[in-house]
């Protein structure tokens, strides 16, 4: 049997054909043959309606250690879980395909793990390349919206680069809204996953850090059907949902910290 590779790169995709052409995953690849641990990256397509697929395939040949999940359509969440129960990893990093975190930041994360935390999560702080200001002016009502209900020591929940122990992955997934009770998706479909995430990984006891990392908005992808003001309008409604949950004690009791 092969040797347990020490990470393995979640990267969820989902009509993702103009990013891949750009070479994101020749990116990755580069930093990742260049590092001293062992790693897998695996490509977890979400039913892509588009090249996605072919592009991914036509390359695994010159990435060594790339792999190519093709799911059913789902969602994100759904996309990322697949990802998880194939990954053979002792930490397990999701990242976006457009890697507007690019993903050396994984050496801003992971030294985390060796200091005894079980979850190590990228913050964008407020220096955002490409990013406008109405989208900086709803970022900060969105923060604070959430943190008026949930996670009030976490400043961004929404950073898509997220690392954690690959038990407390396959733990905490299950339990989360998107994969217990999986709804008919179609087209793409913002989540706030990430909240409910990060909620259920700190009343497990799960030690959390929070690292800034950078971010430049660098997603070329087209037809995704995004709305800028829908999508907010989704996220706030996803992380009431979450605070709902938790006062009628869906989540169970809260459990200490764990010790390191």
């Amino acid at each position: 049997m092969a040797e347990r590779p020490y990470l393995s790169v979640v990267v969820p995709c989902y009509n993702e054909s103009a990013n891949l052409r750009r070479g994101v995953l020749e990116e990755m690849h580069a930093y990742l043959a260049a590092q001293p641990y062992t790693y897998e990256v695996i490509i977890s397509d979400d039913g892509s309606t588009d090249e996605s697929r072919a592009l991914v395939a036509e390359r695994l040949p010159s990435l060594p250690h790339f792999r190519l999940l093709e799911n059913p359509h789902g969602g994100k969440p759904s996309a990322v879980w697949y990802g998880i129960q194939a990954a053979r990893g002792e930490i397990v990093l999701f990242t976006d395909m457009d890697q507007s975190t690019p993903i050396h930041q994984a050496a801003r994360l992971l030294p985390a793990f060796a200091e005894g935390y079980d979850v190590a999560i990228g913050s964008r702080g407020l220096a955002r390349a490409n990013f406008p200001l109405y989208r900086r002016i709803g970022s900060a009502v969105f923060g604070a919206f959430r943190r008026m209900l949930l996670l009030r020591r976490i400043a961004d929940t929404q950073c898509g680069f997220k690392a954690m122990r690959l038990e407390v992955a396959r733990e905490l997934f299950p339990r989360l809204e998107a994969i217990a009770k999986p709804a008919h998706v179609t087209g793409w479909k913002v989540t706030a996953f990430d909240v409910e995430l990060l909620y259920l990984a700190e009343r497990a006891g799960y030690r959390i850090a929070e690292r800034t990392v950078e971010w430049a908005d660098r997603d070329v992808a087209l037809g995704k059907g995004k709305s800028y003001w829908a999508e907010s309008r989704e996220m706030a409604a996803q992380v009431l949902r979450v605070k709902i949950n938790a006062w009628r004690g869906l989540y169970g009791p809260k459990k200490p910290p764990r010790s390191s």
